[in-house]
């Protein structure tokens, strides 16, 4: 028992990461990844987001309707979203203008509707929690990772609570593509690429 709850929690980590194992969750991936600082913070307002929406559909899985289902899978990630876009607005201000609109576009994140249909509907709430939190965690990290690898190429520094922390020497010509559009498909492809060596090994 206590194994398998453990499965639950670390396939989100490696084997089920999302945006470089189920590829899910491009969008905000890509957009918001060009400060390290963006994704961490994109990273964990999801977590928050699929955790408590987990827990809630798990909860009233067999009170829904199958009819409505996805309906009212959408209306709990939605409230859920609205929430933590209160709260970014109260704490962290600053982060919240960074991302601006796509912190309201998690509720479209198919990474939520995904783990609402595929999980938490049907299973306990305690494998939903672990499944919510492991996937938002992988999440993260794979924002995190992602983020600070572009910001290192792209302008030499990555950025903790606002400042800009300079990692070479001024002789260093940064690759600015790399913090625009195409260095996040590019940067995805190589962590994508990577992902599949390391999972074939």
């Amino acid at each position: 028992m206590a194994k398998s709850l453990t499965q639950e929690f670390t396939k989100g980590l490696w084997a089920e990461i999302p945006p470089f194992r189920l590829v899910l969750g491009l969008c905000p991936t890509l957009a918001v990844s060009n400060t390290f600082e963006n994704g961490i913070g994109m990273g964990i307002a999801v977590t928050f987001v699929l955790v408590f929406s987990n827990i809630l559909v798990s909860a009233l899985r067999k009170i829904i309707p199958s009819k409505v289902r996805i309906a009212a899978f959408i209306i709990v990630i939605a409230t859920f979203v609205t929430v933590v876009e209160l709260l970014m607005q109260a704490y962290t201000y600053a982060l919240f203008l960074q991302l601006g609109i796509f912190i309201p576009l998690i509720v479209v994140n198919c990474i939520l509707l995904g783990r609402a249909e595929a999980f938490a509907s049907k299973n306990g709430i305690i494998r939903s929690t672990l499944d919510g939190l492991g996937m938002g965690i992988g999440f993260t990290l794979s924002l995190g990772a992602l983020a600070a690898f572009r910001q290192i190429l792209g302008a030499g520094a990555i950025t903790f609570y606002k400042t800009p922390i300079q990692l070479f020497g001024p002789s260093f010509e940064p690759f600015t593509f790399m913090v625009q559009a195409p260095g996040a498909f590019i940067c995805l492809g190589l962590m994508l690429a990577v992902m599949n060596i390391l999972g074939k090994k």
